[in-house]
């Protein structure tokens, strides 16, 4: 549980962002705690701790999903600092 919830209240500061480059800086927290979250389902997949394979492999695929719109999302903004720029 508590693995899993860092992103969430991160990701609440970023939408409070200061100026874009904050904003690309917190994503990038944000990134970080997804990714450390994927690592612990891993590690609780592997050792056996829950008995649902299925749950975790669909929380994993959720993870997944998430780093690639949090990802997505950090490069959209760098991208729209590099325009502002011109």
């Amino acid at each position: 549980m508590r693995c899993g919830t860092p992103p969430a209240p991160n990701y609440g500061e970023a939408q409070a962002a200061e100026s874009r480059a904050d904003f690309v800086h917190k994503l990038k927290v944000v990134l970080k705690e997804i990714r450390e979250t994927k690592v612990w389902l891993l590690i609780i997949l592997r050792a056996g701790i829950l008995k649902r394979s299925d749950l975790l492999e669909l929380l994993k695929g959720e993870t997944e999903e998430l780093i690639s719109i949090v990802f997505k999302s950090i490069e959209t903004a760098k991208n729209n600092m590099k325009i502002k720029k011109s």
